[in-house]
């Protein structure tokens, strides 16, 4: 294996220990409680850097590479998660149909992943019970201190677990369908943004969108079954 092959492979993550998360759906007022195994997250949202590398194979267009990558649809990111996982010499995870209107994933890969939704949740709260994992003007990009752009990652505080970004600065895609029977394809992503405000950065704050739906305070975040 290449040495770029290798560095790929080791790409950071934090290993998140098994437990339990409490979800709600405030539109239909219920709630579920979902089991979490152990799984790895990565400590930031996916870059500009990583995600040109991989996909284009060349720097990143405009600069600033340490951003969050956005303008990016459910579809891509799953693209990308099979494609770096190709690159990194592991299994990939999602099996996309032809016509690319079904998509599979098969949870026992050892590839690269969107974390679900429960996952998701469990790991922004990282064992605190608040809507937040601490003062949104220490751990957050928002509307109210980002100056009305995306920001470098890793720049605010991190939760308990060592992720950063996990409110604020990009909203982050979830592997999980919102509800089929009256939003058919549509996926959730979750977080808040740069461009959000301060109520919509918050730890059960829920939004969803068609699967080929790209803005430009949406990214992603990548994730791995053990």
């Amino acid at each position: 294996m290449s040495n770029a092959r290798r560095s790929h492979a080791q790409y950071p993550m934090v290993k998140i220990p098994a437990g339990e998360i409490e979800l709600r759906d405030d539109r239909i007022k219920i709630t579920w409680t979902v089991e979490v195994d152990t799984f790895l997250l990565a400590p930031v949202p996916v870059t500009k850097a990583l995600y040109f590398s991989i996909v284009q194979k060349k720097a990143v267009p405009n600069g600033e590479p340490q951003v969050p990558v956005v303008d990016v649809s459910w579809n891509d990111a799953i693209s990308f998660c099979n494609l770096l996982s190709k690159h990194s010499g592991l299994n990939e995870c999602y099996s996309v149909s032809d016509d690319g209107e079904s998509v599979v994933c098969n949870w026992g890969a050892d590839g690269y992943r969107l974390p679900t939704e429960a996952e998701w949740q469990y790991a922004c709260k990282a064992g605190t019970t608040g809507y937040l994992y601490g003062k949104l003007d220490e751990i957050a990009w928002y509307r109210g201190n980002s100056e009305g752009m995306v920001r470098e990652v890793g720049r605010k505080e991190p939760n308990m677990w060592g992720l950063y970004d996990m409110l604020g600065n990009v909203w982050e895609w979830c592997w999980d369908l919102y509800d089929v029977k009256v939003y058919d394809s549509y996926r959730i992503f979750r977080g808040g943004s740069w461009a959000e405000e301060a109520r919509g950065c918050g730890a059960t704050c829920r939004r969803r969108s068609h699967p080929t739906f790209r803005i430009d305070d949406l990214g992603f975040r990548l994730a791995r079954s053990l």
